[in-house]
């Protein structure tokens, strides 16, 4: 027998009617009113009639709270920085050059940053950590993060003392937000394989992520060993004479080091080819999970353009959506990077680019039993996104509860 719940007892309840709610996975339009409890929790979608009073009417679309699935909070103090349309290489290069800044700036920069994402509806974040400079910030418990604790280290002799140096970041991460963490490689080009392995090896590190396919240097360098990608090495002082190029691209020189029963989130993917796709599928039960995050406005930033989108979704992957950083992008916000992709896509349903947003993000940090979308028991937060009516060009978000 289902159970009869009176939505109007004692103002318990919070209920919110727009023109439209996103449950995480469909559009629902009109007629439908969206019950939580006060604290955030889902209680149930109903039709309107049986919704009582005090009824919050609102214009627009109600959507789960956003996920951002890629993120380096750590590197906010850099806003407007680093030039536009640089290329890859000269944005590394820029990065490296400017990141110590006076710790107050940095902190204050990472506070500002999160508020912003907390204001656009963002609830939780995938963030790549070099320092532990967000713990302070990440500790008050506004947002939810995974911390993706970044390993980097070309030269396969100095492999275990890398290891240890951010295995170090790891246990302050450990200590102060235990169970939400993970080591893992910066990029292909920037890990040794024994590096790599270190960290495949490490106990209990389920889930990974990988700057992947992010730019054509990376391509050339790891096919042949040449191209621009070698400067940043000479900025380095590294003598390259050890290397062998793998001759082959990221996914196939990098997952095969993981087990089926780790998950990996491949960030970027810009240069990612039908021929990648069909080997990542061919391979799906030697390799781990794969979900494919992208991070159109950093990718427009830096000059690298954006991923085959339409390529991407044709194959079995999960798609997320992630930002980058204040250094290679204007704002933390997940709405303006489905923005750009319905701009370059105008076909993809608004639905599909939403669960990109929301479910789909949640899925890939291991949260979707906490939010992602409206299903009872769930806080997923809420968002309301606005001017929407005719598409997303104008749209924008903000958080409602």
């Amino acid at each position: 027998m289902a159970k009869l719940i009176d939505f109007g007892v004692l103002m318990t309840y919070r209920k919110f009617k727009a023109d439209q709610i996103f449950t995480g996975t469909a559009l629902r339009t009109g007629g439908e009113v969206l019950i939580t409890r006060q604290d955030g929790q889902v209680e149930a979608i109903v039709p309107a009639a049986d919704a009582g009073d005090e009824v919050q009417e609102l214009t627009g679309i109600l959507s789960p709270g956003f996920v951002n699935a890629h993120c380096h909070l750590e590197l906010s103090h850099m806003k407007g920085r680093i030039p536009e349309g640089t290329g890859m290489v000269d944005f590394l290069l820029g990065v490296m050059k400017q990141r110590n800044f006076p710790r107050e700036e940095v902190l204050q920069a990472i506070s500002d940053a999160e508020e912003a994402m907390w204001n656009s509806g963002i609830v939780a974040v995938g963030d790549i950590c070099n320092t532990p400079d967000t713990i302070p910030q990440k500790s008050k418990g506004r947002l939810r993060y995974r911390n993706f604790v970044e390993t980097m280290g070309f030269i396969p002799a100095t492999a275990p003392q890398r290891f240890a140096f951010s295995k170090g970041v790891y246990d302050q991460f450990e200590a102060a937000m235990p169970g939400t963490n993970s080591m893992v490689p910066h990029a292909p080009y920037s890990v040794s394989p024994v590096l790599l392995q270190l960290i495949a090896d490490l106990p209990g590190n389920e889930l990974i992520s990988i700057h992947n396919q992010e730019s054509a240097a990376e391509a050339e360098f790891l096919q042949y060993g040449t191209g621009d990608m070698r400067r940043l090495y000479d900025f380095l002082g590294i003598d390259l004479s050890f290397y062998h190029p793998p001759a082959t691209t990221s996914p196939r020189a990098m997952l095969p080091a993981f087990l089926p029963s780790q998950s990996i989130l491949l960030v970027h993917d810009v240069h990612t080819s039908q021929s990648d796709l069909e080997w990542m599928e061919k391979n799906r039960q030697i390799l781990p999970q794969i979900f494919l995050c992208l991070c159109p406005n950093a990718n427009n930033y830096i000059g690298n353009g954006l991923p085959d989108i339409d390529g991407l979704r044709k194959g079995p992957f999960v798609i997320l959506t992630g930002t980058d950083s204040l250094s290679s992008n204007h704002q933390l916000n997940i709405l303006e990077e489905i923005k750009t992709i319905a701009s370059a896509h105008p076909r993809i349903p608004m639905a599909e680019l939403l669960q990109w947003a929301t479910i789909n993000g949640a899925r890939a940090l291991g949260l979707d039993a906490e939010i992602g979308s409206f299903e009872p028991g769930k806080k997923p937060g809420i968002v309301l996104i606005e001017n929407a009516s005719e598409g997303l060009s104008n749209a924008g978000s903000r958080r409602i509860l």
